[in-house]
C-alpha cells in the first residue's frame, strides 16, 4: 500500500499576520486616534495612511481602518506636515442673504464671494491668491441668511475641528440688536437657565451695550441659537453681528470682502 507523502511543513505566520490577529476591536481607528491627538482631521489622516506618511510603533501603516492601541506612538512623515502648512483660512464678512454653505432655496452660498476681485485690498497677509486655495475650502461654521459678521473657511481640518468640534470652547462674539422688553429674570436666563430641543445651554456671557442692542459671547453654535434664546424671553432680533471668533476678530473687513488668516492669528 502506497503511502501519503507527509505534509509539507507550514510556514512561519508573518508577524503583521499575527500582529492583526491580536487587534483589540476596542481600540480606536488610527485616523480617529490621529483627530484626537490633534495632528490632523481624519480626512486628513485617511489621504497621509494611503499616501504611507504614517507610522505606528516605527512601521509604516497603509491599510485604512486599522485599529491601535491608545499608547501607541504615532509618526507623521514631514511631506504631511509641509502639506498641512500650505493649507489656507480665510475669514469672510458675510453679508445678509447668503447661506453659510450649500444653496439652498433659491439663495446662493456664501462661498461664491471667495473671488480674487472680493479680496481686502488692505489684507495684512503676504499670501498671493491660488486657485488651488479653494479647494476642499468648507465653512467651520454657520450663519443665518439674514445674519452677518465673520465666516471662517478652511482647509486645515485642525482648525475645523477646534472651532466646531463637539469638545470646542472657542468664544463666539455677536451684537444682537433687538425689539421688546427684557422681563426680569429675562437676563438671567439669557446667561444660564434655557433650553433649546431639551438640551440645556452652556452659560453665556450676555449684557447690554445699548437700549436696543445686546452682547452676546457663546461657546457652541446651535441653529438659530441666539434667535431662538431672545424668543424665549421675549425679545425680537432685528439684526445680528458676529464681530469675533476666538482671538480672532472681524476687525474692519467690509462686507462682502475677505482675508487671509495670519500665520500669527490663533483661534
Amino acid at each position: 500500500m502506497s503511502r501519503l507523502p507527509p505534509k509539507p511543513p507550514r510556514s512561519p505566520q508573518p508577524v503583521a499576520d499575527r500582529a492583526a490577529n491580536h487587534v483589540n476591536p476596542d481600540h480606536p481607528r488610527l485616523s480617529k486616534r490621529m483627530g484626537e491627538l490633534g495632528l490632523c482631521s481624519r480626512r486628513e489622516a485617511d489621504d497621509w495612511i494611503a499616501r504611507g506618511w504614517v507610522k505606528v510603533d516605527g512601521r509604516v501603516v497603509s491599510e485604512l481602518g486599522t485599529r491601535v492601541s491608545p499608547q501607541a506612538r504615532i509618526e507623521v512623515e514631514r511631506a504631511a506636515a509641509r502639506q498641512q502648512a500650505e493649507r489656507v483660512t480665510i475669514l469672510l464678512n458675510k453679508p445678509i442673504g447668503f447661506v453659510s454653505g450649500q444653496a439652498e432655496d433659491g439663495y446662493r452660498p456664501a462661498a461664491v464671494l471667495l473671488r480674487p476681485e472680493n479680496r481686502w485690498a488692505e489684507d495684512p497677509s503676504p499670501t498671493r491668491f491660488d486657485p488651488t486655495h479653494l479647494r476642499g475650502l468648507a465653512p467651520a461654521g454657520r450663519l443665518d441668511i439674514d445674519s452677518t459678521g465673520l465666516l471662517v473657511f478652511t482647509q486645515d481640518g485642525r482648525i475645523a475641528k477646534h472651532l466646531i468640534g463637539s469638545e470646542s470652547e472657542v468664544e463666539k462674539e455677536y451684537l444682537v440688536r433687538v425689539e421688546g422688553r427684557l422681563p426680569e429674570r429675562g437676563m438671567a436666563l439669557l446667561r444660564h437657565g434655557l433650553e433649546l430641543d431639551g438640551v440645556t445651554l452652556r452659560p453665556a456671557e450676555v449684557s447690554w451695550l445699548h437700549d436696543d442692542q445686546l452682547r452676546f459671547v457663546l461657546r457652541e453654535g446651535r441653529k438659530r441659537q441666539i434667535r431662538r434664546m431672545c424668543e424665549a424671553v421675549g425679545l425680537a432680533v432685528t439684526g445680528l453681528k458676529r464681530v469675533r471668533s476666538g482671538g480672532v476678530p472681524l476687525g474692519a473687513l467690509p462686507v462682502g470682502q475677505w482675508r487671509y488668516l495670519r500665520r500669527d492669528e490663533r483661534f
